[in-house]
C-alpha cells in the first residue's frame, strides 16, 4: 500500500510540487508565527535575562518592566541589611532621547548598572569591555541597532539627552521587539542622562521690534568639523536620595526565596519583590493578556493551518478523483474500505513529511538571518518544532477526510464499465 500511495503522489510531479509548495507555505507560516510569538514573549523580559539576580524589587505600582515608578537609592542600602541578602545592586531603566545629527532624533532605553557589580552584565558582548563604562558618558549598544541609531561602530559619539556619549562596546541580540534600543551605561552616567532629560533644551526669546518668538536649541551636539568635544563635568556619585528603577538581589546560598521576598517587602516600603521566574511571567502575561499581540500572532498561525488544509485537501481530492478506477479495482479484488483509506492517509503523511522538512530548514534560515541582521528573535525550540510537525501531520491527515468521502461512495462495478 505504501508503494501505491507513493506512486500516486509521484505520478504527476507538477501537481506534487504544487502540493508541497502549499504545505511549505502553511508550515512556514505556522512555524514563523509561533517562533515570532515565542521570541516576542522572551524578548519582553530581555533585560531580565541580562541579570544574575534571584529577586527583583520594584515599586508596588509596577505593571511591566517598562511601566513602573522609581525607588530611592536608599532602598538598596536598606536591602543589604536584610537577613539572607548576599548582594543588592541598583538598576536604572528609563527612556532618553538620542540625537546623532541636528535634524534627526530617536529614543533609547537607558540601562544604568554598576560596571564593577556582579548582578548585571550585558549579554553577548562582541566588542569592547564592560569596564570601559567606568569612564563617564560611555555606552554599549547592540550592533543590530547601528543603522537605526545612525552609528557606524565603537568610537562614535552621539548626544543622549544633550550629553555627548561615546560608544565603547557592542552586543549581539540585546534587543526587545516591543522596546526602543538598549543603551547600557554606568549608574552615574545614567543618572545624569535622566536628570538632564528633565530639562528643556529650548531657549526662547522675543527680539525687540519683532512679533515672532525665536527659539534655539541649547543642547550640546557632536562637532561637525571632527574636533574633540569638550566633555561635560564628571558625574557625581549617586546619593541616597537619587532615584533608581529596580533593586537586584542575590540571595545567600540555601535561602528560601519566598521568605526572603516577604522580608524585603516588609523592610522596603511601597515595594513588591519578584523571583526571576515570577518577574519574567509577569511581563509575559502583560503582553499576552493585556494587549492584542498574542491574539494577532495566534490568528496568523490559525490562518496558516486553514490554508494548508484547503490546499492539501484539494490536491488529495484531485488525486483520488484521477485514480478512481484503481481504487475501484482494489475494492473489486476484495480490499476493505480501511485498506483504501490507508492508501489516502499514507499519501497525506508522505506529503506532510516531505513538506515539513524543507519548511523547517527554511524557517531556521529566516530566524538566523533576522537575529543577526535585525536583532529580532524568532525562537524555534525543539518543543515547538515537534508541535508544528504534529500539527502538520494532523493538518494533512485531516484534509484526507475530504478525499476519503469520494471513495466512500465508490461502486466497484465502475471498473467493468466501458
Amino acid at each position: 500500500m505504501v508503494s501505491l500511495a507513493r506512486k500516486n503522489l509521484l505520478e504527476d510531479i507538477p501537481r506534487f510540487l504544487v502540493a508541497q509548495a502549499g504545505i511549505m507555505f502553511a508550515v512556514s507560516l505556522v512555524t514563523l508565527q509561533t517562533g515570532i510569538f515565542n521570541g516576542f514573549t522572551r524578548s519582553t523580559g530581555q533585560l531580565i535575562h541580562n541579570a544574575d539576580a534571584d529577586i527583583w524589587v520594584a515599586s508596588e505600582s509596577q505593571v511591566q518592566i517598562e511601566l513602573t515608578l522609581p525607588l530611592p537609592l536608599s532602598h538598596v542600602l536598606q536591602a543589604r541589611q536584610v537577613a539572607g541578602v548576599e548582594l543588592a545592586e541598583a538598576l536604572i531603566f528609563s527612556g532618553a532621547m538620542w540625537r546623532r545629527s541636528e535634524s534627526e532624533i530617536g529614543l533609547v532605553k537607558v540601562v544604568g548598572f554598576d560596571p564593577n557589580g556582579q548582578l548585571f552584565t550585558p549579554m553577548n558582548l562582541k566588542k569592547g569591555s564592560v569596564r570601559a563604562l567606568t569612564e563617564p558618558y560611555t555606552a554599549i549598544i547592540d550592533q543590530t541597532t547601528l543603522d537605526s541609531l545612525d552609528v557606524k561602530g565603537v568610537g562614535e559619539v552621539a548626544n543622549v539627552n544633550s550629553i555627548p556619549t561615546r560608544v565603547v562596546g557592542l552586543t549581539q541580540g540585546n534587543r526587545a521587539i516591543v522596546s526602543n534600543p538598549f543603551l547600557f551605561t554606568s549608574l552615574k552616567s545614567a543618572n545624569v542622562y535622566i536628570t538632564s532629560g528633565q530639562k528643556s533644551d529650548l531657549s526662547c526669546q522675543l527680539p525687540s521690534g519683532s512679533q515672532e518668538l525665536v527659539c534655539t536649541n541649547t543642547s550640546i551636539r557632536p562637532s561637525q568639523d571632527g574636533a574633540p568635544i569638550p566633555p561635560p563635568p564628571v558625574p557625581d556619585k549617586l546619593v541616597a536620595s537619587d532615584l533608581i528603577t529596580y533593586i537586584l538581589i542575590k540571595a545567600k546560598p540555601g535561602e528560601d526565596l519566598q521568605a526572603l521576598k516577604k522580608k524585603l517587602e516588609a523592610a522596603l516600603p511601597n515595594t513588591r519583590a519578584y523571583t526571576r521566574k515570577e518577574f519574567i511571567l509577569k511581563n509575559q502575561d502583560y503582553w499576552q493578556q493585556r494587549t492584542g499581540v498574542g491574539f494577532i500572532l495566534g490568528l496568523g498561525a490559525v490562518v496558516g493551518i486553514i490554508v494548508g488544509v484547503i490546499i492539501v485537501g484539494q490536491i488529495l481530492y484531485s488525486s483520488v478523483s484521477d485514480h478512481l478506477k484503481e481504487f475501484g479495482t482494489l475494492k473489486a479484488m476484495g480490499a476493505s474500505d480501511w485498506t483504501v483509506y490507508g492508501v489516502i492517509v499514507e499519501q497525506a503523511i508522505w506529503m506532510a513529511v516531505t513538506g515539513y522538512i524543507p519548511s523547517v530548514a527554511l524557517c531556521y534560515g529566516v530566524a538566523t538571518w533576522a537575529y543577526f541582521t535585525e536583532g529580532i528573535l524568532i525562537l524555534i525550540t525543539p518543543v515547538s518544532a515537534i508541535a508544528v510537525f504534529g500539527i502538520t501531520i494532523a493538518m494533512c491527515v485531516g484534509s484526507a477526510i475530504f478525499a476519503i468521502q469520494k471513495v466512500t461512495r465508490l461502486d466497484p462495478a465502475m471498473v467493468f464499465k466501458a
